[in-house]
């Protein structure tokens, strides 16, 4: 077993940091804390935890203040958590046995991350990030906004996860904020470039990102899954604007990344049952129900579109090609992944109800012939 130490950037966290600390409470040898400009209770807080509190003068760059929390650190191994992160029971065993049997070892640790969760906890939307390195300089966090490290050396992927619990919104425009401002100054990275188009289509200026993300695409230096989420964003922001066969164009683009993924299939899949077309729709869902689902990827992956979400949407798609068992099958399929969702409930009181109609009217019809 090596030492950890657990770095993290605050500012104004008093509401979520004690839970954050506490949810981590025996994984790591040495906490730091770098406050970038807290006007609330936040450092007091952490001084309950650690000594190695520090000061950051904030400059719209995460990676510089990421970079800063690392130097502070003195084990052999570093993790990073934000303040509305937590660590679920579980995952935290599972972090303190890859610690106490896998450290030292790899370069870096790869691990899920529930970057959204439901009301029942659920993931609803995960992908694998960067969690634990090796203290080394040539791992350095690259990028004003959305920064990473791009993993090097011995990579070991663990199914252990870290949770996002956001109990407020933050600065909704400060992501945008930064990287207009480089935009400004110089050119975009590509990876910048991608995240500026997400942003701008977040805000609703789909006609902006549009231009943006075509150009990124164009260019073509962007990683492969940001491309084919760039995709998946232009086709929204095409269909935000009235453009349904541009929308359509871009989704299928990404076929020419990778294989076709589950989420690029529901996209497909909504598209043509928005014009009715049922049975072509039916085809894209039923392809996203035999995608694989890679959680080494570093993919955005909603976990619905791999399995209720396709069946649900079939559920429908059969009803309306008046395939009445079928769409019994597929709610029946959906409930499997989501038992208490209140479509599953509706359509089985739906369905029962028109079979209850179906016997009365076969009775009256016997009835009559009498």
């Amino acid at each position: 077993m090596d030492t950890l130490s657990l770095c993290l950037i605050v500012r104004d966290e008093a509401d979520v940091l004690e839970r954050c600390l506490e949810s981590a409470a025996g994984l790591y040898d040495e906490l730091v804390v770098v406050d970038t400009g807290s006007t609330d209770a936040t450092r007091a807080i952490a001084r309950r935890f650690t000594g190695k509190v520090y000061d950051f003068p904030w400059r719209d760059d995460f990676a510089a203040a990421r970079n800063f929390s690392f130097e502070q650190s003195t084990m052999s191994y570093r993790m990073w958590l934000d303040a509305d992160d937590v660590l679920l029971p579980a995952d935290r065993e599972a972090f303190l046995a890859l610690k106490r049997e896998q450290l030292p070892g790899p370069d870096v640790v790869m691990a899920p991350y529930h970057a959204g969760v439901d009301t029942e906890g659920r993931p609803t939307l995960t992908y694998c990030r960067e969690r634990i390195l090796r203290a080394s300089p040539s791992l350095r966090w690259e990028g004003a906004v959305h920064e990473a490290i791009v993993p090097a050396g011995e990579i070991l992927y663990t199914q252990a996860a870290v949770t996002h619990r956001k109990e407020r919104p933050s600065d909704p425009e400060r992501t945008r904020r930064i990287l207009e401002r480089a935009a400004g100054a110089r050119n975009l990275t590509p990876r910048e470039q991608f995240y500026y188009g997400r942003e701008l289509s977040a805000h609703g200026r789909h006609a902006e990102a549009v231009q943006v993300l075509e150009d990124f695409l164009t260019v073509g230096w962007g990683w492969k899954e940001n491309n084919i989420e760039a995709c998946r964003t232009l086709g929204a922001c095409y269909q935000a604007l009235g453009k349904p066969r541009q929308a359509l164009r871009a989704l299928l683009e990404s076929l020419a990344f990778d294989a076709p993924r589950a989420e690029v299939c529901c996209d497909l899949g909504r598209l043509w049952m928005e014009r009715a077309d049922y049975a072509q729709a039916a085809r894209w869902y039923e392809r996203a129900l035999d995608c694989p689902w890679d959680p080494r990827s570093g993919a955005f992956i909603v976990p619905d579109c791999h399995g209720f979400l396709p069946c649900i949407q079939l559920c429908v798609c059969a009803w309306n090609l008046g395939e009445r068992e079928r769409a019994v099958y597929w709610n029946e399929r959906a409930a499997a992944f989501r038992p208490d969702h209140p479509a599953c409930r509706h359509n089985r009181a739906f369905f029962a109800g028109e079979m209850d109609l179906s016997q009365e009217n076969g009775s009256k019809r016997e009835d009559s012939g009498k």
